[in-house]
């Protein structure tokens, strides 16, 4: 293997060993040691992270959806290229990124993967970077946190499975880039990435530096037929459906009479009325 790093700057091996539930902390041991082997200098951070990373070449993060939510909120505008671990529990972005790889590959990719620009977010002030839903997602995502015993995509299956019976749309005004509507919803998905809760194919064509968001809206489903529909979403098949309408835009902005949950990167948030606009170009990832 070709070592570009004997003669440049260290890694910063950033970890939340919260994340994962001691994924991370695997995950930072097995990096440590591979780097050492190597005689690559690297320099960890877990639960104290610096006020920024002046010295480094590259930054390698280990953790989740929400911990790469955190590390770009933290920091949004470094412009040290990023490889992203997977270290949590539904690792969407990661596997965006690089699919589905053994960590082997993973630190093959970091060492000596090309750095690439990516698309961010923006909604109310606060970045994201694989998508935000309003809506059912945002419900879904509110009770997760009290269901965290089983992994990141049978939690958000069970949790999903628990509330889509009764959950009922909700009305809201829509705006994209110059489209405006309004109408009753079941859900309004304005995705970067492509993923949702650890294997949701939500937005199955979203691409991660295209300078748009793929905005899929779910409009009203009878009850009794969301569990038939549930397995084509899960899957990216939902596209064609009557059920769901596809959009792509740069600005979008979803107002409501009374406040909505949504989530973030699966961070949850609660507003009556969400800005969101990409950023293109924003971040460099190895990948």
């Amino acid at each position: 293997m070709e070592n570009k790093f004997i003669h440049g700057k260290k890694i910063a091996i950033v970890c939340n060993i919260a994340a994962g539930k001691g994924r991370s902390s695997a995950v930072l041991k097995l990096l440590r040691q591979k780097l050492s082997d190597l005689s690559i200098e690297s320099v960890s951070f877990t639960e104290t992270w610096p006020d920024n990373f002046q010295g480094f070449r590259d930054i390698w993060l280990i953790g989740g959806d929400g911990t790469l939510n955190y590390f770009i909120n933290q920091y949004p505008n470094i412009d040290i290229p990023i490889a992203l671990f997977k270290g949590g529990t539904g690792n969407d972005f990661a596997w965006k990124l690089y699919g589905d790889k053994s960590i082997e590959e993973y630190f093959e990719m970091a060492l000596n993967g090309k750095s690439k620009k990516v698309d961010i977010g923006i909604c109310n002030g606060k970045y994201f970077i694989n998508g935000v839903g309003i809506g059912f997602d945002g419900v879904v995502t509110k009770s997760m946190g009290k269901t965290k015993i089983l992994p990141g995509y049978l939690s958000y299956l069970a949790v999903v499975l628990q509330k889509i019976l009764f959950y009922r749309e909700k009305m809201v005004e829509w705006v994209i880039d110059y489209k405006k509507r309004s109408e009753k919803i079941f859900m309004i998905s304005i995705a970067n990435g492509s993923r949702y809760g650890g294997g949701f194919l939500v937005a199955p064509d979203a691409e991660i530096n295209d300078g748009e968001f793929d905005i899929v809206i779910i409009k009203c489903i009878s009850s009794w037929k969301r569990f038939f529909y549930l397995p084509k979403v899960q899957k990216g098949k939902h596209m064609n459906s009557s059920f769901a309408e596809v959009f792509r835009g740069k600005k979008v902005l979803v107002r409501s009479d009374t406040p909505l949950f949504a989530h973030l990167d699966g961070e949850l948030m609660e507003a009556g009325r969400f800005e969101i606009e990409i950023l293109s170009q924003a971040l460099l990832f190895i990948y």
